[in-house]
């Protein structure tokens, strides 16, 4: 096969940070994506109707043919209006970030209960929460398998609200939400999918593989594959695409992300064909995270031919994942 066309995907997790880095992210994301969840975790965090509503006009701006689909940052500090408001301003998701779990969180939740009534208004309204699933306060490696008890108490008391457990990293989060009522559902990363904590510490150190939740074992990035490969709709896909400059990466205490949206349809097409499971991809892409959320599948397509290319060792100061690597596929 030299080509594949297939209608043109959504990300359903994404960090374009702000000011000059929209000018990189936002036309990396659009030339493979016409649609994504856009990140809250801002300075100041995306957390009011005048914080969401500048946010998406400064992302538009960049690209009128691409859609963002806004979120809010989940604050001890909201009221039930606030978040009445911001959804009829537009938003489709709250996020809750357990305080301290990853990058401009200090201001996070340390127990769902915290929220219950912003909870309730949510299921009630029909906001979907999109949850980073981790418990900093436990070992790197068992933060996510900590935190899903907390998923599990959500469900049961709010059994109609719609849940998003983000950027799946390990076995036990794939069994959860298996295991979860039809609410639950989880977005899966580029990174997650392809890699072991190896590829980041396992011969010299990558730091542009340190994310969080950070890579883990062939056991967990196994059980990731096999659900993927099932072709369960329960899973999405959402790159959680996470730029910094590289002098923010490469120094002494770098910052957790990886950016992966110039790169991380070229790499799926890959992990499909290999698999041969090319039928598999539209679905993951394009179909499952849209049917989840309640939107319309796209009608634009995309085309990708079979053209290897190397990858850049950076984009305006930003190296994404496996720069320099060849890759079999590419955008046409």
């Amino acid at each position: 096969m030299k080509k594949i066309k297939i209608i043109k995907p959504d990300d359903f997790h994404i960090h374009l940070r702000q000011d000059e880095l929209l000018n990189l992210t936002v036309p990396h994301c659009s030339e493979s994506f016409a649609r994504a969840l856009i990140m809250p975790n801002t300075i100041p965090p995306i957390a009011s109707v005048e914080t969401l509503r500048q946010y998406r006009d400064e992302i538009a701006a960049k690209d009128k043919s691409f859609t963002p689909l806004m979120t809010f940052k989940l604050l001890k500090s909201l009221k039930k209006e606030d978040v009445l408001a911001m959804k009829e301003a537009g938003a489709l998701a709250g996020k809750f970030y357990p305080a301290g779990s990853t990058t401009n969180s200090a201001d996070g939740i340390k127990r769902w209960i915290e929220i219950k009534d912003l909870l309730k208004v949510m299921s009630d309204s029909g906001l979907i929460l999109s949850i980073h699933g981790e418990d900093p306060s436990v070992f790197s490696l068992d933060r996510e398998k900590a935190f899903i008890p907390q998923i599990e108490e959500i469900s049961q008391e709010f059994p109609d609200l719609k849940i998003v457990f983000e950027h799946i990293s390990s076995k036990e989060g794939v069994e959860a939400v298996e295991n979860g009522s039809a609410n639950l559902a989880g977005t899966i990363t580029v990174q997650h999918l392809l890699m072991t904590l190896d590829n980041m510490i396992g011969g010299t150190l990558d730091p542009h593989s340190f994310c969080k939740p950070v890579l883990k074992s062939p056991v967990d990035r196994d059980s990731i594959q096999r659900v993927v490969l099932e072709g369960n709709s329960r899973f999405f896909f959402g790159s959680d695409s996470a730029p910094h400059l590289i002098q923010k990466k490469e120094n002494s205490s770098g910052c957790a992300g990886c950016y992966t949206s110039p790169v991380a349809l070229p790499l799926l097409v890959e992990f499909f064909e290999e698999h041969k499971k090319l039928d598999l991809l539209e679905n993951f892409v394009s179909r499952f995270g849209a049917e989840f959320y309640g939107l319309p599948v796209n009608d634009d397509t995309i085309t990708l031919e079979k053209t290897s290319w190397i990858i850049p060792d950076e984009f305006s100061g930003v190296k994404t994942l496996y720069s320099g690597r060849e890759l079999k596929w590419k955008i046409k």
